[in-house]
C-alpha cells in the first residue's frame, strides 16, 4: 500500500483549480451509475440499440452485486482518505469500502458493452471510463489497485453480458 499512497500523493501535485473542477465533474458522471444506466435505458428504447442497452443493464446489475455488495464488504479495504484524513477532499468522504472502485466498475461495464456492439460509440465511452477511473485516484478516494480491480471486473462483466446478448445476432 505504500507505493499506492506515494502514487496518490504524486497525483496530488497535479492539482490546479481548473483540473479540480474537471475531475469533480468527471467523477460525478458515474455517481450511482446514473450516466451508464441512463444510456442503457435510452439504448433500450430503439430496436437497433436495444441489445446493447440490455447488455449494459445486465452487466451493471451483475457488477453491482459482485462488486458493490459482495467484494467491497468481503475485502473491506479502507479508502486512502480514511487512512490519511488530513488530505483535503473535493468530494464528500465515501462511506463504503474501497475495493473495487464502483465508479470504474460501472463505467467499464457500460463502455465495454458499447464497444462490443458499436465501436464508434464504444471508443469514446472507453476513454470516458478511463478518465472516470483516473478521477477517483486524483480525488484521493481510491487506490490504483481499486481502479484496476474495477477495470478488470468491468471488462469481464461487460464482455460476458455483450456476448450473451449478441448470441444469435452474428
Amino acid at each position: 500500500m505504500t507505493w499506492e499512497l506515494e502514487f496518490l500523493h504524486f497525483l496530488g501535485q497535479l492539482h490546479t483549480p481548473w483540473l479540480d473542477q474537471i475531475m469533480v465533474f468527471v467523477t460525478g458522471l458515474a455517481n450511482h451509475g446514473e450516466l451508464w444506466l441512463a444510456l442503457a435505458g435510452i439504448f433500450c428504447l430503439f430496436p437497433r440499440t436495444r441489445r446493447m442497452g440490455l447488455a449494459m443493464a445486465l452487466a451493471i446489475a451483475g457488477g453491482y452485486v459482485a462488486g458493490n455488495l459482495f467484494l467491497k464488504n468481503v475485502i473491506a479495504r479502507s479508502r486512502p482518505c480514511w487512512i490519511e484524513p488530513q488530505v483535503p477532499l473535493l468530494v464528500p468522504v465515501p462511506r463504503d469500502y474501497s475495493f473495487p472502485s464502483g465508479h470504474t466498475l460501472v463505467s467499464f461495464e457500460g463502455a465495454v458493452c458499447m464497444w462490443c456492439f458499436d465501436r464508434r460509440w464504444g471508443a469514446p465511452a472507453l476513454v470516458l471510463a478511463g478518465l472516470i477511473g483516473f478521477s477517483r485516484m486524483y480525488l484521493f478516494v481510491h487506490f490504483p489497485t481499486d481502479i484496476l480491480g474495477g477495470l478488470v471486473l468491468g471488462i469481464i462483466n461487460g464482455w460476458l453480458a455483450a456476448r450473451y446478448l449478441r448470441q444469435g445476432t452474428d
